[in-house]
């Protein structure tokens, strides 16, 4: 990782090359997936079994598109009771803070004459889409999780998740596991585009959805976006991100691992330190390439670090804040003496994790926290995935006749300036005709 002193036209340039990463799409990738969504919502099932053949599991047949019974039941059996241990963990804690973000129905009474209020509805079916994860060799599971239990919070009365099968047909039973702990409907063996199409237009088999949500790659995250009005989506997310705001009291052992945890994700993948510490700065560079060796994706975390890896030395922590604000990470990282009088000065971040023991990973897996979260400098305007993205709010207005009578004037007032003449008659008529 290259040092740089911030502000410096050579910083300037690297963090342009870095907030430079927004989400976009080649036409020859629009044109694809646009072609694979119209295949499916026109053919159905037919054209799931046909892109499943070619790309996925080469023997999948639309009897098996579904996960049956008696895989659910196999699956319990193929796992150990550690995966099982820090399952419960995982999804337990997960549902503790979800459950702390479910809104209410609320009626307000208090203006004479007016009821005014908000119910509350969760979607009538959600979808989760989890990656196959290297064939099915490195099973997503807190994807499931981070996506189905907000649903089921919700009250969403039928959640159904969508993943790649193996080349063999098959659902690696973690996943199978996870679905069952998170209290999934239905398990379908699909992926990519399609698998998006079916759960946006609906197939023979897979029922259609209200909402989609899940991390993917291009494809997926192309269909969804194409899809979105269609279906609500969580997010269109980009490359992973962390920006650590560290400080003398860091330890550069740490600091350098939590750095290669994202670089790790994708060759598209960002990590940055912001310090006041020169000393930091040198120890965190000499850090990241000892430990790089070590890693099995290596060759993907250097050129991540060497495209949009930075360290930034900075005057002071004020400047550091400034600087996470204006970048707006998905994960940002507190390693300085006080994490709880910075945190509050920092208004633009999927999410914050303060101290030195608290490192991203955490956030991924057990913490509770969803861990699907904005990027590409999103979170300036958007929040990580939540129990509410699975509910509707509908207004509530009733007036009696004193109140209407009271405001009528108003409201034929502000539809003359607006030219509309029927919204005002609509008002006037109930002051001159008797109901």
């Amino acid at each position: 990782m290259k040092i740089f002193n911030y502000p410096s036209t050579a910083a300037e340039k690297k963090l342009k090359a870095i907030v430079g990463r927004e989400i976009d799409f080649r036409k020859k990738d629009v044109q694809t997936v646009t072609r694979i969504i119209k295949d499916v919502r026109q053919n159905g099932d037919s054209a799931l079994i046909r892109y499943t053949r070619e790309f996925d599991a080469p023997k999948m047949s639309e009897k098996n598109l579904a996960v049956t019974p008696e895989e659910m039941l196999a699956a319990k059996k193929q796992v150990d009771r550690n995966f099982i241990r820090a399952l419960n963990r995982a999804a337990d804690q997960i549902e503790s803070f979800h459950r702390q973000q479910l809104p209410k129905s609320w009626i307000d009474t208090r203006r004479s004459g007016t009821l005014l209020g908000q119910m509350v509805n969760p979607v009538d079916a959600a979808g989760v889409y989890v990656p196959g994860g290297k064939g099915g060799t490195t099973p997503l599971v807190s994807s499931v999780l981070m996506g189905a239990i907000p649903a089921r919070i919700a009250g969403v009365p039928k959640v159904v998740m969508a993943t790649p099968p193996t080349p063999s047909g098959e659902v690696a039973p973690q996943l199978l596991v996870a679905a069952q702990k998170a209290g999934v409907d239905a398990v379908y063996k699909m992926g990519s585009a399609w698998a998006i199409a079916a759960l946006a237009y609906g197939t023979e088999t897979v029922p259609r959805v209200n909402v989609i949500v899940g991390p993917g790659n291009i494809y997926v995250t192309l269909a969804k976006k194409l899809v979105a009005g269609t279906v609500g989506i969580d997010m269109i997310a980009g490359p992973s991100e962390i920006l650590v705001i560290a400080d003398d009291t860091a330890n550069p052992a740490f600091t350098a691992a939590d750095l290669l945890s994202q670089a790790e994700h994708d060759v598209l993948a960002s990590a940055i330190l912001v310090t006041p510490s020169a000393e930091l700065a040198r120890a965190v560079k000499t850090e990241v390439e000892n430990q790089l060796e070590a890693l099995s994706r290596v060759d993907i975390a250097r050129q991540s670090l060497a495209a949009f890896g930075a360290i930034m030395v900075v005057e002071n922590l004020e400047t550091a804040i400034d600087l996470a604000n204006r970048i707006a990470p998905e994960h940002l990282e507190l390693q300085v003496a006080d994490a709880m009088d910075v945190a509050p000065r920092l208004r633009n971040a999927g999410a914050i994790f303060l101290g030195n023991y608290t490192p991203e990973p955490v956030g991924d897996y057990v913490a509770g926290p969803n861990h699907v979260l904005p990027t590409a400098g999103t979170a300036r305007f958007s929040s990580a995935l939540s129990v509410e993205h699975f509910v509707k709010k509908t207004s509530l207005i009733r007036y009696s006749p004193e109140a209407f009578k009271k405001e009528a004037p108003d409201i034929i007032r502000l539809a003359t300036v607006e030219g509309l003449g029927a919204h005002a008659n609509a008002v006037q008529v109930r002051l001159t005709t008797k109901g």
